[in-house]
């Protein structure tokens, strides 16, 4: 991977920082493709002199992606939305970095999809995921695609989030209890795509579900951050009459979940058979329990001072 030129199209994100530093690490040159490459410059120390490059594109607009990746070795696109225009940007936007990248005869392309991907699902994230991975396909035939289940780590805005509305409210409603999770830690994601632009036919599979080594329901990570954090909460499930009328409507000032959202809690977010997983790359994944503690011990009342019940 020395020196190869490899852009990453969402690089300043949470996933795409990590995804960089794994790169530079292998002393690979990463070019950052976003919006605002301003927003990204924090990259810049982690690699050598002239090892980072930054450069303005636009998933949505197929000449900004064009020449985003022009001379590129290898083209990583993470870009995923949680709400807006999930068309324009998971679909749309999948669509034109593939061809792009097919029309400029780029050797590698890795797009990062997510675990539930299907054309056929009834949220409108879902559905776009799964129609962005066949663009993909039709595009660029070989390209590898990563499923990741839900993707934590000390910037990210699951974990943290339920942390906060923990800390911030003496009960705690919990919608779709009984959905599980495979909860994955976001270097043990970056280490993937690194291994796989690193050696791409080493491995038989082109498709990969991601997931950490613990299956978790929404009612199990609930209980699990508040022991971590040592926040002692009435925690109750609301049935799920109640949670649709929620999401579909929306009347609670900061509803805790979305219509599309709660569509896609309908099913588990755990890997599937079928599909490359860690093993298939000698990856370990990291457990919650290894890591998240050192960074949720700011939500604990008094920091490292206040004892975790879990």
């Amino acid at each position: 991977m020395q020196d190869r030129l490899i852009t990453v199209i969402g690089g300043g994100g949470f996933l795409g920082r990590y995804v960089a530093q794994s790169l530079l690490a292998r002393g690979a040159r990463v070019r950052i493709a976003q919006r605002d490459p301003k927003r990204a410059l924090f990259l810049k120390p982690l690699g050598g002199l002239g090892q980072t490059q930054f450069v303005a594109a636009d998933i949505r607009r197929p000449d900004t992606i064009a020449r985003a990746i022009a001379g590129s070795d290898a083209v990583v696109n993470l870009v995923g939305i949680l709400s807006g225009d999930f068309q324009a940007v998971q679909a749309d936007g999948a669509r034109h970095v593939a061809e792009a990248a097919a029309a400029a005869g780029v050797p590698q392309l890795l797009h990062m999809s997510a675990i539930g991907a299907d054309p056929a699902s009834p949220s409108a994230y879902g559905r776009t995921k799964g129609l962005g991975e066949a663009a993909v396909h039709a595009a660029f035939p070989q390209a590898i695609v990563l499923r990741p289940s839900i993707v934590f780590g000390r910037e990210d805005g699951f974990i943290n989030r339920f942390a906060g509305l923990i800390v911030s409210a003496p009960v705690v409603p919990v919608v779709r209890g009984v959905t599980r999770f495979q909860p994955v830690y976001v270097a043990d994601v970056a280490e993937a795509v690194a291994q796989l632009l690193a050696a791409p036919s080493a491995h038989q599979c082109r498709t990969f579900e991601l997931g950490g080594p613990d299956v978790i329901s929404m009612r199990g990570l609930i209980d699990w951050i508040a022991g971590a954090i040592g926040a002692d909460r009435m925690i109750i499930d609301l049935p799920d009459l109640v949670s649709s009328v929620i999401a579909r409507f929306g009347f609670l000032p900061g509803a805790p979940i979305t219509w599309d959202q709660w569509l896609m809690l309908q099913q588990d977010n755990v890997v599937g058979g079928g599909v490359g997983t860690f093993a298939d790359l000698g990856i370990t994944p990291t457990p919650m329990a290894a890591v998240a503690p050192d960074w949720l011990v700011r939500f604990r009342k008094h920091g490292r001072f206040t004892q975790a019940t879990a």
